[in-house]
């Protein structure tokens, strides 16, 4: 099957711009989603055998789960899970809507397997999202797999007020949602990696767990897992403030790691000129340094806060390099771009029962 998707169908859909791809295969995939019948098709190509994990009082049916950026707006929610994902992380959402970027903002360099993209977190904002959510939650097709969120920062929001942001946001979606992702490491919204300063990112994470507390005790359920996402460009230093902070403000764990602003060596010049497009980049060439993150986080924490490795996962051996280096969970984004669907049921039969 995998065969199939690369010298086939990845032939046919690369000839198209990558965006227009992405939104034709979460339109089909949206259309899936509300058929019961063709949900169980999709589950009985690529479903695979449970690999179970419990982490923060979720149970995971595997632990390869969906990384943020792929499903801005939750269409295609059910999917996800049909298509053998342990989780999913949906998102990134910001509290107002906006449209990103101007286009073209996402390219491939297929040479390298990389993907890069300067998307801009384009959503239609948390109260269209928080609606979607609330349709799945009272259809019967909610997934039986955790679903987290990735919140971000609105482009217009000014840096002082980024921390309430974030609050409003999590204020709205927090019923509807199992975890959330603090993404205060994206490239493509101007300024936001700042957030990733520690007097800074010490705000918004105060704000956030204010909000989660207020929930968890008017619901009289334990607080919800809130995690923070980190960027591979940060020094060990800073690294390891963030981990402070982490501990500090009691969250459940981090994500290592999102997107690059930093192009590694080629010596091929069409690869050369889509490394000259700016934004982040994800994909095969940042495998090494998303794993170098874990270790690091890893030992650090004696391994005693949760990691979702995320960065370069292609093989059954890169989730296992993941694993190895210290991730609890490990996302999948370009991989399942460049090796297909079938990719989530390899990896996960490669796991220990």
């Amino acid at each position: 099957m995998s065969w199939f998707y690369r010298q086939i169908i990845r032939r046919a859909l690369f000839q198209k711009d990558s965006e227009a791809v992405h939104e034709l295969t979460l339109k089909v995939l949206a259309n899936v989603s509300g058929s019961p019948f063709l949900l169980n098709a999709l589950a009985s190509f690529y479903s695979p055998e449970p690999r179970p994990i419990r982490l923060w009082g979720l149970d995971f049916p595997n632990p390869i789960g969906l990384a943020a950026g792929m499903d801005k707006r939750g269409i295609a929610l059910p999917a996800w899970a049909a298509m053998g994902f342990g989780f999913c992380e949906l998102g990134g959402v910001t509290w107002h809507p906006q449209t990103g970027n101007p286009r073209p903002r996402m390219f491939r360099a297929v040479r390298s397997e990389a993907l890069i993209n300067r998307m801009g977190f384009n959503n239609d904002g948390a109260e269209a999202f928080a609606s979607t959510l609330q349709g799945w939650r009272s259809s019967e097709l909610w997934p039986n797999h955790p679903v987290g969120v990735n919140l971000g920062k609105s482009k217009i929001t000014p840096l002082p007020e980024a921390a309430q942001d974030y609050a409003k946001s999590l204020d709205l979606l927090w019923p509807l949602a199992d975890f959330f992702v603090v993404n205060v490491s994206s490239p493509n919204t101007p300024n936001l990696r700042q957030l990733q300063d520690k007097t800074a990112l010490d705000e918004v994470l105060d704000a956030v767990q204010m909000v989660n507390q207020r929930h968890a005790i008017t619901a009289s359920i334990p607080a919800k897992p809130i995690l923070v996402k980190v960027a591979p460009d940060l020094s060990f230093e800073a690294l390891d403030e963030i981990l402070e902070l982490s501990l500090s403000r009691n969250l459940s764990g981090i994500v290592a790691t999102n997107t690059t602003v930093t192009r590694p060596p080629t010596t091929n010049l069409r690869t050369r000129r889509i490394y000259e497009e700016t934004g982040g980049l994800s994909g095969r060439p940042l495998r090494d340094r998303s794993t170098e993150v874990i270790r690091h986080l890893a030992k650090n924490t004696h391994g005693k806060l949760p990691i979702i490795g995320v960065g370069g996962v292609f093989s059954a051996a890169d989730a296992l390099e993941k694993f190895a280096a210290g991730a609890t969970l490990v996302q999948i984004y370009s991989g399942l771009v460049y090796q297909g669907p079938s990719l989530i049921k390899e990896i996960v039969e490669s796991l220990e029962p």
